[in-house]
């Protein structure tokens, strides 16, 4: 490999075989991924190689906290990492950066049918996991979804972390109450004040809050896509995230009623004037992945939710609608609800809550 710049950030102890080896670099740049690569590719690679990495160290643990994470745990994710971008530049016969999830999803569909422990798999899908949450720090990506949900301490997959029921009624009632007025000129960053007068940020809560809806599907989402007189989300197919089937997708009577005031509203606002994106920013824009998180949190703090060591994204939202409905009524009603055409894919929401089974127990005798 031939570039004129340091090629490690840090030193850090990595435990070999039975002691602690404190000679060990965190590599910007791999040889196996430089030989794959012409000159200007690896000078190109580096830069996108430590920014991802000193993202790691400084900011991925708690972005919002600028905690990172050890350097330990750099050195095993930087090195996973970079193994999943020679495969994404062998799998697509290109080398290109940023991945799409697409390719995300077809390696974490070939790891987990290795044959090796759940663990294991688990570190895989944990190391995409913080590679997927600095492209939406970095680039605006969307957070990647995967059928699998392995851990990295091995055991049975389970859903990622979601509202509890008092927690989405909680943001439900924060986001009727901490609102935005986009029609008189208050701009989105103080948007969440305390007002009564405009029912984007409201709708915009709660259609998710009903239709599980991802960050792609907030930015896609059309005033065409909305039928308040059946209370339902027509999306089709065009606009669908995966591009898979047309979709009719259930709301609450509350949120068809919101949605209705906010149609009209936003009919007098020159923002929309030749749109018909259902909600933009104050620049005019769809709202971005980060964009919605920051919102979910401002909505988190007012309602006394408390974020700290949870992943709290606005997946966290989609999750709910999943774990509940799934609960509530059955898997046929989350699948269809959060429109996945796998079934498995809606499997992992299947987990019997504890105090269930304990009154399955009392009831069996």
């Amino acid at each position: 490999m031939d570039i004129d710049k340091p090629n490690r950030l840090s030193r850090c102890m990595v435990f070999k075989g039975s002691e602690w080896d404190n000679g060990r670099n965190i590599l910007i740049v791999h040889q196996r991924n430089a030989d794959f690569l012409d000159t200007k590719q690896v000078v190109d690679y580096y830069e996108y190689r430590k920014s991802f990495l000193k993202w790691m160290l400084q900011f991925g643990k708690e972005p919002e906290k600028a905690e990172g994470y050890s350097p330990y745990t750099v050195y095993n994710t930087g090195q996973r990492a970079a193994t999943f971008d020679l495969w994404a530049w062998e799998y697509n016969r290109e080398y290109s950066q940023p991945p799409t999830q697409e390719t995300a999803r077809a390696f974490m569909d070939e790891k987990a049918l290795e044959d090796v422990t759940n663990s294991t798999k688990g570190k895989w899908l944990e190391m995409l996991r913080r590679y997927s949450s600095w492209l939406q720090a970095q680039f605006g990506e969307d957070e990647w979804e995967f059928s699998w949900n392995f851990t990295s301490g091995g055991g049975n997959p389970q859903p990622r972390d979601f509202l509890s029921k008092q927690e989405r009624q909680k943001i439900r009632n924060a986001a009727l109450s901490v609102d935005g007025n986009p029609a008189y000129g208050i701009e989105d960053k103080d948007a969440l004040q305390y007002t009564d007068s405009s029912w984007k940020f409201t709708t915009l809560v709660w259609v998710s809050l009903d239709a599980g809806l991802r960050p792609v599907e907030v930015r896609r989402a059309r005033t065409s896509w909305v039928d308040t007189t059946n209370s339902v989300l027509r999306i089709p197919r065009e606009d669908s995230a995966k591009n898979d089937g047309n979709w009719t997708v259930s709301l609450t009577d509350r949120t068809s009623t919101a949605l209705d005031y906010w149609l009209d509203e936003r009919e007098k606002h020159p923002r929309y004037d030749d749109t018909d994106r259902l909600w933009l920013t104050r620049h005019g824009n769809p709202y971005p992945a980060q964009e919605l998180r920051r919102i979910l949190h401002k909505l988190c703090d007012v309602s006394g939710i408390d974020t700290q060591n949870r992943s709290m994204s606005w997946y966290t939202i989609r999750h709910s609608v999943g774990t509940h409905m799934t609960r509530e009524r059955d898997l046929a009603a989350a699948m269809v609800q959060l429109r996945h055409r796998n079934p498995q894919t809606t499997m992992k929401y299947d987990q019997v809550p504890v105090e269930d089974r304990r009154d399955a127990l009392d009831q069996m005798g």
